[in-house]
């Protein structure tokens, strides 16, 4: 099987769908909420001309989703695998976000695993950059088993660096400890 880093995705609440130039205005419209971006490093995202800079960095990764609530057919957020490192067998995902509505229901737990799942048929790591003042992400990176291991500047695609934490979790803790870390991610929202 060939290693695709943006197929479509599916669980019994969500589908991702690989992110298209036409779905900007629908994912704006989700994105423009201050509350997402209050914790994040870049939170002026929820400006139509800063988002639309992050969105083409984002149709330039080629491994980006948008998040679609399969009973309301609802766009409820993004998410991105990037950075994959052939030599390191590793990949990062990251950028994500979620309309408030769908916070503290378990979604995030269940994409993250569903993508894990997938991606650890081809790499042996997988990490995360997560703002260092996005309270809520730690926590939520946390719940997943990731561990924190360094700490570095991130400079996102046309904005300045900013201080993030990288998180790594592996193929054998997650293949060891995947169906408790769902049910308990899930569990605590």
């Amino acid at each position: 099987m060939e290693f695709n880093i943006q197929p479509i995705l599916e669980t019994e609440k969500v589908i991702l769908y690989p992110l298209q130039e036409k779905d900007f205005e629908v994912l704006y419209t989700t994105a423009s909420d201050t509350k997402i971006w209050e914790q994040h490093p870049n939170k002026d995202r929820r400006k139509k001309d800063t988002f639309k800079t992050f969105f083409d960095g984002a149709i330039q990764s080629k491994g980006v989703f948008i998040i679609v609530d399969k009973v309301t057919e609802s766009v409820i957020g993004s998410t991105r695998i990037y950075d994959y490192n052939e030599q390191e067998n590793s990949i990062f995902i990251g950028y994500t976000f979620y309309a408030v509505a769908y916070w503290g229901k378990g979604l995030n737990g269940l994409v993250k695993a569903t993508m894990l799942d997938y991606i650890f048929q081809f790499v042996s790591k997988v990490y995360f950059h997560i703002g260092a003042n996005n309270i809520r992400s730690l926590i939520a990176i946390s719940r997943l088993g990731a561990e924190k291991v360094a700490e570095q500047e991130v400079t996102y695609f046309g904005e300045s660096p900013k201080l993030n934490f990288m998180y790594e979790i592996s193929k054998e803790k997650w293949e060891q400890d995947s169906s408790t870390i769902i049910r308990t991610s899930i569990a605590n929202g």
